[in-house]
């Protein structure tokens, strides 16, 4: 996969500054890494409830999984898209 450049303009535009942008894009992609792992494990317990001990081998199912969360796109390029559309909404917690 090659790289996709990114516009730093867009970025600071969406935020007070670039460092911030950056920090907000990281959490969302954790967000993002974590909802995929969930999903993924929900459909391996689906599998390996049907498995048997006997198949100690590759599963054609689980690998049909594996794939398809392969092609799902990354977290960080998904929640830098999601910065660019102004998709995401952040605020500053308060401290009393």
């Amino acid at each position: 996969m090659g790289l996709k450049p990114v516009d730093l303009d867009i970025l600071s535009k969406t935020a007070e500054n670039i460092y911030e942008a950056i920090v907000v894009i990281s959490k969302r992609a954790r967000q993002i890494n974590d909802e995929y792992k969930i999903q993924m494990n929900l459909e391996l317990e689906t599998i390996s409830s049907k498995s048997t001990d006997e198949e100690s081998e590759s599963n054609p199912d689980q690998m049909n999984i594996s794939m398809k969360f392969e092609k799902l796109e990354k977290p960080t390029y998904k929640a830098l898209g999601d910065m660019q559309k102004g998709e995401l909404r952040f605020r500053y917690k308060e401290y009393i």
